[in-house]
């Protein structure tokens, strides 16, 4: 979606990817096929464009900064490798005031004992880096619980974070230029089923306190980092209206898909701005819009009936290209835009349904 917005723009797309015929390389204008610890590709690849960006957090650090060798990368090496490692990222939130859940370090297994004792019961241990979409973590409901929670870290220092009992989780997919201008989407809600996001709807069902609040939070941030691009912030939201900031994300994110079709300006268009040096565009919706994610099980019986989901002139097919359908992998999305984010997030689900065949009800 990014290589679309920079081809609908004028620019010439060039893709590295440790893999080939990639979901960007079938639109990019080239497609370098090289490991992302293979420097000296990293350097040839950079010297070949004007600008660079990343799509995931996954990238090494290393391989950002031999790119910055040679060209301009946005957003900067150092946000990279703060935000793909869970503790420098806590670590940023909480030496800058913003509000985020307790959390202690843990590398060996007496860490998590005094780490308990300390935040209580329940709680989430994660691995510190490279985990998305509930990937290397567990809960501890109880002390029996420690053990097989320390052993599903293997050995990687871990974050141990006090269990926050949320109302619901939303997002701000904001971006910020080279020039330090700042736009934002508003706040978007999110659905989650399995810890992988299922349904984003905006606008976010929320008060005009907690609206401004999160944007406020998420412009510093983003200032505090001295971002350029597209950012996303991830917030729980307490029963008693307090935000907390889960995660954040230096890219474009899943729950500002929804803004591809329902915004003037993309939140992808709005990354290509921001790193080529182009004033951001407009963040106006249409409609109010939502967004459902379609996952690699959908095609366990065989290929989707697209035709069915489609039978509603008001959704919007996008799938991505990828060669394989796995369970839990992201294939594709549905939107929809109607007169309120509600009935946008359930003509979306209904979509889903017609394609599925499992019910909205337990979509939900």
């Amino acid at each position: 979606m990014f290589a679309i917005e920079a081809r609908k723009l004028g620019y010439r797309v060039h893709t590295f990817s440790p893999e080939s015929d990639t979901p960007t390389g079938q639109v990019a204008d080239i497609e370098t096929t090289a490991n992302y610890d293979d420097l000296d590709a990293v350097r040839k690849f950079a010297r070949s464009v004007d600008v660079i960006t990343f799509e995931f957090e996954n990238v090494p650090s290393r391989t950002v900064e031999a790119a910055s060798e040679s060209t301009n990368v946005h957003p900067k090496g150092e946000i990279l490798h703060t935000t793909q490692n869970r503790l420098r990222e806590k670590i940023f939130l909480s030496t800058n005031g913003f509000p985020i859940t307790p959390f202690r370090r843990i590398k060996l297994i007496d860490d998590l004992f005094r780490g308990l004792d300390e935040i209580g019961l329940p709680a989430i241990l994660k691995t510190a880096g490279f985990g998305y979409d509930g990937k290397g973590q567990a809960k501890i409901k109880q002390r029996s619980d420690l053990d097989a929670a320390y052993a599903a870290m293997n050995g990687n220092d871990a974050v141990l974070e006090a269990f926050v009992d949320f109302e619901k989780e939303v997002s701000v997919v904001c971006a910020r230029d080279q020039r330090g201008n700042f736009v934002h989407y508003g706040v978007i809600e999110n659905d989650h089923a399995n810890h992988v996001l299922d349904v984003s709807f905006a606008p976010a069902i929320v008060s005009e306190t907690v609206f401004n609040e999160a944007v406020e939070i998420a412009r510093n941030i983003a200032e505090t980092l001295d971002y350029v691009g597209t950012l996303c912030i991830e917030f729980f939201l307490t029963r008693d209206e307090k935000l907390l900031v889960n995660e954040l994300a230096p890219r474009p994110h899943n729950s500002g898909h929804l803004t591809f079709d329902a915004c003037i300006t993309s939140q992808f268009e709005q990354q290509v701005r921001a790193v080529c040096g182009l004033p951001l565009g407009s963040t106006e919706f249409y409609r109010p819009a939502a967004m459902a994610n379609l996952l690699g099980d959908l095609w366990q019986s065989g290929e989707p009936d697209w035709a069915a989901a489609l039978a509603d002139p008001h959704v919007k097919l996008h799938l991505y290209g990828k060669a394989e359908a796995k369970p839990g992998r992201k294939m594709g999305h549905l939107t929809a835009m109607a007169e309120t984010a509600e009935r946008a997030a359930d003509l979306v689900r209904e979509a889903r349904t017609r394609l599925s065949g499992v019910s909205a009800e337990v979509a939900r």
